[in-house]
C-alpha cells in the first residue's frame, strides 16, 4: 500500500516473479473492466474519472472471485486493496470463509511533493484518466484521508513493515525483500 505514484503496482510486479505469486492489481483489473466495457467498467469509469474510489461492494466482489482461484491458493500480492478500513473488515472477513490470512502490509512511503511530480510525469506518457493533472492533488488527498488509517491497523496487528519509496526501483525492491525475511 502507498500513496498514488509511490510505485506499488512496479514493485508488486517485480516482487510476483521473485515470490512466485500472482499479482491482483485492483487498479488493473479496474482498467481492463473498463476497456471491456463491462457493467463493472461502466460504474467503475464514473469514479476513477472523478479522482475517487470505486465502491467496496464492487471490489470486494472482484477480489473474492480472484481470491478463490488456483492462482492463488500458494500466496498472492494485493496491490492496491484494501485502501480504507471498510475494505480491512470486508477482507478479514473474506479471508476467514475462504480459511486464508494476510502474513505481511508493506507500506511504501514517499513525500506527498516528489509524488507529484512523479504522477504529473507518468500522465504525460500513460494516457491513464486519473494521472491528469486536476484529479492528481485529489486522490493524494483521498488517500491521505481514506487510507492512511489502515496503516495504522495494521501497525497494531503487528504485520506492517514500512519501507522508503525513493531511490531506484532496484534498491525499492532491496528494501522490501530486505523487510519481508
Amino acid at each position: 500500500m502507498g500513496p498514488p505514484g509511490v510505485g506499488k503496482g512496479t514493485q508488486a510486479a517485480i516482487l510476483k516473479n521473485h515470490l512466485k505469486v500472482p499479482h491482483l492489481s485492483t487498479g488493473e483489473i479496474l482498467r481492463k473492466e473498463i476497456a471491456l466495457d463491462s457493467d463493472i467498467g461502466k460504474v467503475s469509469k464514473e469514479y476513477i474519472d472523478n479522482g475517487l474510489f470505486v465502491p467496496d461492494n464492487i471490489l470486494i466482489e472482484i477480489i473474492e472471485n480472484y481470491l478463490k482461484s488456483t492462482d492463488c491458493q500458494d500466496g498472492y500480492i494485493l496491490d492496491g486493496y484494501p485502501r480504507n478500513l471498510q475494505q480491512v473488515k470486508d477482507l478479514h472477513l473474506l479471508l476467514s470463509k475462504l480459511n486464508q490470512s494476510i502474513n505481511v502490509a508493506i507500506s511504501l512511503t514517499a513525500e506527498k511533493k516528489e509524488l507529484i511530480k512523479r504522477l504529473i510525469k507518468r500522465s504525460k506518457d500513460s494516457g491513464r484518466s486519473d494521472d491528469a493533472i486536476e484529479i492528481i492533488s485529489k486522490r493524494q488527498d483521498v488517500y491521505w484521508n481514506q487510507t492512511a488509517p489502515i496503516i495504522k491497523y495494521y501497525r497494531e496487528n503487528k504485520i506492517l513493515k514500512e519501507v522508503d519509496g525513493l531511490g531506484s526501483i532496484e534498491e525499492i525492491t532491496h528494501r522490501i525483500i530486505k523487510a519481508i525475511k
